[in-house]
């Protein structure tokens, strides 16, 4: 019969020092509070003409959660593997003269808020006054439950995925 991690040991500290630490406990805390976009703003930047990878950055950071549909035009950058590449993209968003990323993952509570915010640190620390770094509210949950005018603006958009 197997037994437990628990039950091989009473060490009550031992069991927690084998209990893995969250994939962001390697990285700082972000300094700085990003701000936040609302679902209304950012359908009012697609219904403007504005596009994404052209206008503005939209980065999903679900990786293993990335079900269900992604809003048009995002890049997919897994949070767990973001923290390192953040001077790159930032090289790259204003080679490209965008001003805005905005940051979404199921709720954007946890890994949009995190990411929004090592960004928003590094722009900060870099003097740059132009670009700005964004969280969705409500993330891509809220997103695709807002209503058809939200999910058509979803690639590879599967109702069945938001109906649990």
């Amino acid at each position: 019969m197997a037994t437990t991690l628990a039950e091989n040991t009473n060490d009550a500290n031992k069991v927690r020092s084998q209990i893995e630490a969250p994939w962001h406990a390697a990285y700082p805390e972000a300094r700085t509070t990003a701000a936040s976009i609302t679902r209304l703003e950012l359908l009012k930047w697609f219904r403007a003409g504005k596009v994404p990878g052209r206008d503005f950055v939209l980065v999903d950071l679900r990786r293993t959660d990335h079900e269900g549909g992604t809003i048009r035009g995002s890049l997919n950058l897994p949070a767990q593997s973001l923290y390192p590449t953040i001077p790159a993209l930032y090289s790259l968003v204003t080679a490209a003269k965008v001003s805005d990323v905005v940051w979404y993952c199921g709720s954007s509570r946890g890994r949009g808020t995190r990411a929004a915010g090592w960004l928003a640190d590094y722009i900060v620390e870099q003097n740059n006054s132009t670009l700005k770094s964004l969280v969705l509210q409500g993330g891509i949950k809220g997103w695709a439950a807002a209503g058809e005018e939200y999910t058509q603006l979803m690639d590879e958009y599967e109702e069945s995925a938001w109906n649990t």
